[in-house]
């Protein structure tokens, strides 16, 4: 998976929930989900990075960057 976009969509689908079930779990609205999920060059704010993240059960910088992470954003995840 090579774009946030991706890996938004591919670990929401794994975690077996629909875009409206990751918005409230997330506190964001469903249009923010499908907006980030279909917009490939969008990524979101900072706090609704940490917010994804932990709603899904991933590490933020992964959700952002994948395995290419740079290493000054495992700070996200504290």
């Amino acid at each position: 998976m090579e774009t946030f976009a991706a890996r938004l969509a591919e670990v929401r689908r794994v975690r077996l929930m629909t875009q409206g079930e990751l918005a409230n779990a997330a506190g964001v609205s469903a249009a923010t989900i499908t907006r980030l999920e279909n917009v490939v060059d969008t990524l979101p704010h900072v706090g609704t990075v940490k917010r994804l993240a932990a709603a899904l059960d991933v590490n933020p910088a992964w959700l952002l960057w994948g395995e290419e992470a740079p290493t000054l954003m495992g700070k996200l995840a504290a």
